[in-house]
């Protein structure tokens, strides 16, 4: 007798549902901290607004690349995927061990514990407030994805949201309070690099990625695809740019380049310091809609090599009841809260996590933008052709290679560590021949 049919995640999610996702893991807690950073190493307002700009278009370079590679092979494996077929099984499952101990992983503990560290000034725990708080966050967004997708869909809806209209309550109290002449006058000597610069504002931009993930899921991905690509795109580049005006307007260069808190700053000039307190919880919700939007992408890369896999089929079970990846997800959990367990001791977590993924992630990415140029030669029938075509994934193969190098040049012991975590994933492409 043939077995019966495993259950396979549903197409639910409308364009619109994958835009929210989209600008929730990328429009997230990096505005509040990297302008102050970038202001720090350009030398003056252009040159400001022109490195951000400079960013959306590369997120936009990026988003292209993905949206013919998510209509053409739309699959909840995501990168796992495009590289599986474009390299073959090992560097799938070589892929899948860095996502799963070093990429989603790291980025899950390091969102955590910028909500915890905001989390502890609203409910101070003791010493290890902050790992508290975060491993708290993870463990609750975890039981939320065991509960159902739509109900993750729902609450993504509402922190995507919030996360929006914390932003607009930034835009509109910069946009409403002017720096005093005095500090504009105060303009301390230029002494940075554009081209760091131009690494924080990548960083903030990061994220966009993760709307592959949604392929397996999303409602005639062959075309929508693009569409919540596209429109998400445009979302955060648009906030983005307002976001960073308010902060010039309000704090001007001199003043966001010596920043430590800038929305903060921005906050207590509007509404005084019961604005600048209100402020961490407001950080707190963009935070967990980061988490959120990052714990349901990760488990889908999970999935997806367990079903391609028999030594490790349990990852690829499907719960029909509640549409998700019941075993990827628990597993994905195990592993965020031990990061977060060494984060914690280190006492700077957040750092650490950043250093730890960074030279890994942009690595594998290098490999998805040249995917690109391998299925285009490979010929066939696409659903969506990119504009432009090569200058697309060559811009995203620059930036690629640029990022590896700044990660490494920069994080130090984190990134050797990160790498040192992938090279022991290695046995897995014999392993994978064998199976």
């Amino acid at each position: 007798m043939a077995s019966p049919p495993q259950p396979k995640p549903l197409r639910t999610l409308s364009v619109i549902d994958g835009a929210v996702f989209l600008i929730g893991v990328v429009v997230g807690i990096g505005i509040f901290k990297t302008p102050s950073l970038v202001a720090a190493n350009v030398p003056n307002e252009a040159a400001f607004y022109g490195v951000w700009l400079l960013g959306g278009c590369g997120m936009l370079v990026g988003a292209l690349c993905y949206a013919e590679l998510g209509s053409a092979h739309p699959d909840a494996g995501g990168e796992y995927r495009f590289l599986t077929l474009a390299y073959g099984k090992p560097a799938g499952l070589l892929f899948a061990w860095a996502r799963g101990t070093v990429i989603q992983t790291g980025a899950i503990a390091a969102v955590a514990f910028v909500y915890g560290e905001y989390a502890s000034v609203i409910l101070p725990l003791g010493a290890y407030s902050t790992a508290i708080h975060a491993a708290s966050a993870v463990a609750a967004l975890t039981a939320l994805n065991l509960i159902g997708t739509p109900q993750t869909v729902w609450t993504q809806w509402g922190l995507t949201s919030l996360t929006i209209a914390t932003k607009f309550v930034l835009i509109v109290s910069g946009a409403l309070v002017a720096p005093a002449a005095s500090e504009l006058a105060a303009q301390p000597n230029f002494s940075g690099s554009v081209g760091l610069a131009t690494v924080f504002v990548l960083l903030t931009y990061g994220g966009w990625n993760e709307a592959a993930y949604l392929g397996g899921e999303l409602k005639d991905a062959r075309h929508n695809m693009v569409r919540t690509l596209l429109i998400g795109t445009a979302a955060v580049i648009a906030l983005y740019l307002a976001v960073n005006y308010a902060y010039l307007h309000s704090l001007g260069l001199s003043g966001l380049r010596i920043s430590q808190a800038i929305a903060s700053d921005v906050m207590r000039r509007f509404l005084g310091d019961i604005g600048a307190t209100a402020l961490s919880a407001m950080i707190c919700v963009c935070a967990l809609s980061t988490l959120s939007v990052t714990i349901f992408t990760g488990a889908r890369t999970y999935y997806a090599v367990g079903r391609d896999f028999t030594f490790i089929r349990q990852l690829g079970v499907w719960e029909s009841h509640g549409d998700n990846p019941k075993n990827a997800l628990l597993l994905q959990c195990v592993i965020a809260l031990s990061l977060i367990l060494f984060g914690g001791f280190s006492r700077e977590g957040f750092e650490a996590m950043v250093a730890y993924t960074a030279p890994v992630f942009w690595f594998f990415l290098l490999l998805v933008a040249i995917s690109v140029m391998i299925f285009r030669k490979r010929g066939g029938v696409l659903p969506y052709r990119m504009p432009f075509y090569p200058l697309p994934p060559i811009l995203l193969v620059c930036a690629s290679v640029w990022m590896i190098w700044s990660s490494l040049a920069y994080a130090g012991t984190g990134a050797l560590i990160g790498v040192g975590i992938l090279l022991l994933g290695t046995p897995l492409l014999w392993l994978s021949r064998k199976s």
